[in-house]
């Protein structure tokens, strides 16, 4: 029996834009532009990140405030609602609910599967809470347990345990270094390319 293929994708560096490096061209502070691209631990990069919004008084509303004004990268929309019509998607992202809600919108609503964040009586972001550790390559993991075929895609050192966790794993628009470091993964650099990969897996 033929087993319901599922999708899991990253979000930022897939279908939307980098939010920190937005972020960070905004406000000018050149730390805030490292992702996990540079800084594979989650938790050394995003305490670092608060740190710096510590520093320079900068809180949530200023940041979603940045948010508003992004949109999809070029094509995301139509791929997304393409790929939408032959399987399910889910968007599985080192993001926050806190930060993703505008733009789930202008991607017609998605589910999204994040963390959330806290913050303190001045608006300023005290904390974060992950909805469970690693949770990219465990969702990758329970949706494999309960029956689904997995493909899952992203372009950054945060993704690769969902990779390959998946049935299928596939680099989107990765940096030369992820590439180097994981060439097991078949990379691809616009939607098209992305969608036909990703139907290339269960034809």
């Amino acid at each position: 029996m033929t087993r319901p293929l599922i999708l899991t994708t990253d979000l930022e560096g897939v279908l939307v834009p980098e939010i920190w490096i937005a972020f960070a061209e905004k406000t000018g502070i050149e730390r805030l532009r490292l992702t996990t691209r540079d800084i594979p631990d989650y938790d050394v990069l995003m305490q670092g990140r608060l740190a710096i919004l510590r520093e320079h008084r900068l809180t949530l509303a200023d940041i979603q405030a940045v948010i508003a004004t992004l949109d999809p990268l070029p094509n995301a929309a139509a791929f997304l609602d393409r790929i939408r019509s032959t399987m399910q998607v889910i968007v599985v992202s080192d993001t926050f609910y806190e930060f993703a809600a505008p733009l789930m919108e202008k991607l017609g609503r998605p589910t999204l599967f994040c963390h959330t964040l806290e913050t303190d009586d001045h608006g300023m972001i005290s904390g974060y809470r992950l909805r469970l550790p690693d949770s990219k390559t465990r969702t990758a993991e329970s949706l494999r347990l309960i029956g689904f075929d997995v493909v899952a895609v992203g372009d950054s050192y945060n993704d690769t345990g969902m990779l390959g966790a998946a049935n299928h794993g596939i680099l989107f628009s990765p940096p030369a270094n992820v590439v180097a470091e994981f060439p097991q993964f078949p990379a691809v650099y616009d939607h098209e390319a992305l969608y036909d990969a990703i139907v290339a897996t269960h034809r």
